[in-house]
């Protein structure tokens, strides 16, 4: 199963995300939010951390979520590329992600995501799985 495809935007980047689960689907939007955010190729998984969120709902826990994974990136100056969500629940997720330290001024960033949005987000339930949309904001 393919883990996102990049979709136009006018003025921010969306990615359409999939996965088998609910759990997978955080974890693959967790990925596309980070590839398209910087090079992946090459990277090593030397850095780990945990991430433990709660919100109301699961879509406000996705987005929360993100923007933990964003946050840490920043203020870790790391590019994160593995991530394994341990436990999730309708209000709560714990993950550990894993990436690679890299220099502020990298070539590797593509786009400086400054956050995900609630802007069209809706997880939906499909024959497949589960798909959502989610628009970062640039």
């Amino acid at each position: 199963m393919t883990k996102y495809e990049q979709i136009p935007h006018t003025a921010d980047l969306a990615a359409k995300i999939y996965g088998r689960d609910i759990k997978s689907l955080f974890e693959n939007s967790a990925f596309a939010m980070c590839d398209m955010m910087a090079d992946l190729k090459g990277l090593k998984c030397e850095e780990a951390i945990t991430v433990e969120i709660e919100a109301p709902d699961t879509e406000s826990l996705l987005i929360s979520f993100l923007n933990e994974v964003l946050y840490a990136s920043y203020i870790k100056n790391t590019i994160f590329t593995e991530f394994n969500v341990r436990e999730l629940t309708d209000r709560k997720v714990s993950a550990e992600i894993k990436g690679q330290k890299v220099a502020i001024d990298t070539s590797r960033i593509k786009h400086e995501i400054k956050a995900a949005t609630y802007h069209d987000l809706n997880i939906k339930k499909t024959y497949k799985g589960y798909e959502v949309t989610v628009v970062f904001y640039i």
